[in-house]
């Protein structure tokens, strides 16, 4: 699953996505429908054209009405919530990324080392450490409406920081996961008119207070966040 919402004021990007731009999904659904994987793409302003000239027996689309109290990168998680509630009978695996940066490289879900792990929360890394200078500067809001937050900060300084653009693990334990995400967002998170988004600190939170020892990060998973490693074949996903 991913989600483009577009026509909103993009603040990671600094910039607004114009609409129906499809160049920004042609790389991820490509990679998708090339091993045979479903993929679903939640959007708010694709045209019904671009969507039925790009659709597929892998890849899939749907309209969403975005909700101006959470910023995009934000709001996804409720429509992946809702999405999973809706459709959890039909759901056994599910992985969650972000669009624009992210292509699938091989098929997790025929993975033995995915399939042995069903109660493990997979997920996106940076080469960092949790506390530096952008987190803390990224997680103000939450750090005021959290009481424990920077309890939690502390506490795992020196731990990976962990990347939200990537995110699964089998259907009940991501419908859990992303159940707990938007309660978080919801209390702690919403109006959120700060400089930056709060899902990469909201992701981070939740997944080392209560996920921690389910947590697996980095290869296979994923390739290094920002080093381009085109070449690289030996991970799940590429990020950027």
């Amino acid at each position: 699953m991913a989600c483009l919402i577009s026509g909103v004021y993009d603040v990671n990007r600094n910039e607004t996505l114009a609409n129906n731009n499809y160049e920004l999904v042609k790389d991820w659904a490509a990679s998708l429908a090339n091993a045979s994987v479903k993929g679903v793409v939640f959007h708010n302003n694709l045209s019904e054209e671009t969507c039925r000239q790009h659709q597929n027996k892998f890849i899939s689309f749907v309209k969403v009405a975005y909700n101006p109290q959470f910023n995009p990168n934000v709001y996804r998680y409720f429509v992946y919530k809702d999405f999973m509630l809706n459709q959890g009978a039909n759901l056994k695996h599910v992985f969650m990324t972000d669009i624009s940066d992210v292509v699938l490289v091989n098929n997790p879900f025929i993975d033995p080392f995915f399939l042995s792990q069903p109660t493990t929360l997979f997920c996106g890394d940076e080469p960092k450490k949790l506390y530096n200078e952008w987190m803390f500067a990224h997680s103000e809001v939450l750090r005021n409406n959290i009481a424990d937050y920077a309890f939690y900060e502390n506490e795992f300084a020196d731990h990976t920081l962990l990347n939200c653009g990537i995110m699964g693990g089998s259907a009940p334990l991501m419908l859990q996961f992303i159940t707990k995400l938007c309660a978080i967002h919801a209390q702690a998170n919403c109006d959120n008119n700060s400089a930056f988004t709060g899902d990469m600190g909201a992701f981070n939170y939740l997944s080392r207070t209560q996920f921690n020892k389910q947590l697996f990060h980095g290869a296979p998973v994923n390739t290094v966040f920002k080093l381009y490693q085109q070449q690289r074949v030996d991970c799940w996903f590429r990020h950027k």
